[in-house]
């Protein structure tokens, strides 16, 4: 099969299991190389992005309104890093278990643990769900960086 590095296959090759969490691990590395132009291409016009915590309706629909959502809680922390546990693919699901570890530039750290899961159509992260505990995050997290996340990603 012939896949587009930046994103999405671009023939009509079968798509297979494997193909999907390739897509995913490269996601994932573009997710933590914070390379938003690149983690655009991930996804299509239709698709949705949540963190499960959050209100049911404050879903992020295409690839402008996910990076926007990304950007407003990652952009400002000073680092993070990913730990991958478990990944496990079956058709068009790809299901990771992970840990990330934030650092604010105000000294605060915090790891959260994570599943998430992916649905892959056709080369193209259609779903995605993160599923984490927000009281993890809220405990840690400097108050300037929850007022600013407050504001919330569709008003950026």
């Amino acid at each position: 099969m012939i896949r587009n590095p930046a994103g999405p296959i671009w023939n009509n090759a079968p798509v297979t299991t494997t193909d999907n969490r390739t897509l995913v691990e490269s996601f994932w590395s573009a997710l933590y190389d914070r390379d938003w132009d690149r983690i655009a291409t991930f996804f299509g016009p239709e698709s949705e992005y949540t963190d499960v915590p959050s209100p049911a309706d404050d879903i992020a629909i295409g690839p402008d309104q996910i990076v926007a959502r990304l950007r407003l809680g990652i952009e400002p922390i000073s680092a993070y890093e990913h730990d991958q546990l478990l990944m496990v693919a079956d058709g068009d699901a790809v299901v990771t278990e992970h840990t990330e570890t934030w650092h604010w530039k105000t000294g605060e750290v915090v790891t959260l643990p994570f599943v998430s899961v992916h649905i892959v159509r056709d080369g193209t992260i259609v779903r995605w769900w993160d599923y984490w505990d927000l009281q993890t995050l809220l405990g840690a997290a400097p108050a300037w960086w929850i007022e600013h996340i407050m504001v919330g990603w569709k008003d950026q």
